[in-house]
């Protein structure tokens, strides 16, 4: 029997606290798809404040947030944007952009470190005298935080100059933004500065800030108005939709300061994982709650084997791979928590007792804990 669960596979796995589900019991609510929802525009009102744009709209999720986003920008079809090979959007988002607005990818390599190479964006943009043969540009996309890159935040002066070439060719920038806040905290930067480049920003609120369901899509009033037409037409409109939004109110507003210790336990937990033979870690890549872990060739243990034995134990991460595995940290995980999976970890690859803060596992998977 497993005596305790951490739950590392993503940050969008955490329970709504005692708070959220207060503010969900006694939200004020009407009909959103109508616009008379107070409380889904208290928050969209929050979120268009802290991203200094003119207005917001709640949606599902960031999948549907960034797909309307793109499809308000590209409303022709045909239309082509521009995006990281290894981006969200481009990877693990179904491929909707091309399967329901018909509109073309084209996908720059993304550096280690989440940016594109700006000479490699430019080079991407169709040059319009081959409009007869190609697609039209209209769109850059940006992810900051980026997921794929191990959480590595994009700064604000790299962004002013992705829009800055967006602006010079007649095109939109929008900020896939699902970890912006852990984004503004690691930089030291407001979230308003990282973003004010960009015509469009999707903010997931389901992530770091732990709220249970949705996110809030940003921009200028007519971008909005636009977004919300198509949030109708893909069946995103909620009616009584503030008793979810009351819960996000409260991630916005409590979780943010808690960023930063999901920051520090992630490197405490990657610096801890690195000591560990058979395991890689670039710990000077983890800048926020992310950790992409390693299985070094010639272990004596397989990657499907590790997994087994740290979920028996109840340590869960995420498979990315036949050698690799994502860990992502979040506010319901504790020192103690991250103190208990590195022991699960060192027992897995030695086979021996090991004491890791107040935690011991030993051989025979029997769990002590004080």
């Amino acid at each position: 029997m497993v005596a305790r669960t951490v739950d590392l596979r993503s940050d969008t796995v955490t329970k709504p606290t005692e708070t959220m589900r207060a503010a969900m019991a006694t939200a004020e609510v009407d009909d959103d798809v109508l616009g008379a929802d107070p409380t889904a525009f208290r928050l969209e009102s929050e979120v268009a404040k802290i991203t200094g744009k003119e207005a917001g709209l709640f949606v599902s999720s960031g999948t549907m947030g960034n797909l309307i986003s793109v499809l308000v920008h590209c409303d022709i079809r045909g239309s082509e944007v521009i995006l990281g090979d290894n981006s969200h959007i481009h990877i693990y988002e179904n491929g909707g952009i091309s399967t329901i607005g018909g509109v073309h990818p084209r996908p720059v390599k993304n550096n280690e470190d989440g940016t594109m190479d700006i000479d490699s964006i430019e080079v991407a943009i169709r040059d319009p005298r081959g409009e007869l043969v190609f697609p039209t540009t209209k769109l850059i996309c940006l992810e900051n935080s980026h997921a794929n890159s191990g959480g590595r935040c994009l700064s604000a002066e790299y962004t002013d100059r992705v829009g800055e070439l967006a602006k010079k060719n007649g095109l939109k920038l929008h900020i896939d933004g699902a970890r912006i806040f852990n984004a503004s905290v690691a930089l030291g930067v407001p979230v308003q500065r990282l973003v004010q480049a960009a015509d469009s920003v999707s903010v997931c609120l389901s992530k770091g800030l732990g709220a249970p369901v949705g996110s809030v899509i940003v921009g200028s009033k007519s971008f909005i108005t636009k977004a919300r037409r198509l949030r109708k037409t893909l069946g995103g409109g909620m009616r009584q939709v503030g008793f979810i939004c009351a819960a996000a109110f409260v991630a916005l507003k409590e979780n943010v300061e808690k960023l930063d210790g999901d920051h520090k336990k992630a490197k405490e937990l990657a610096e801890g994982l690195t000591q560990i033979k058979g395991l890689k870690v670039d710990v000077a890549a983890v800048e926020t709650n992310i950790i992409y872990v390693d299985i070094v060739e010639g272990s004596k243990i397989t990657a499907e084997k590790l997994y087994k034995n740290l979920e028996e134990h109840g340590v869960l991460v995420m498979p990315k791979g036949l050698s690799r595995m994502r860990i992502v940290l979040h506010h319901q995980i504790s020192s103690s928590d991250v103190h208990y999976t590195l022991s699960c970890f060192q027992q897995a690859f030695t086979g021996m007792h090991q004491e890791i803060g107040s935690y011991s596992i030993s051989t025979s998977r029997d769990v002590s804990y004080a």
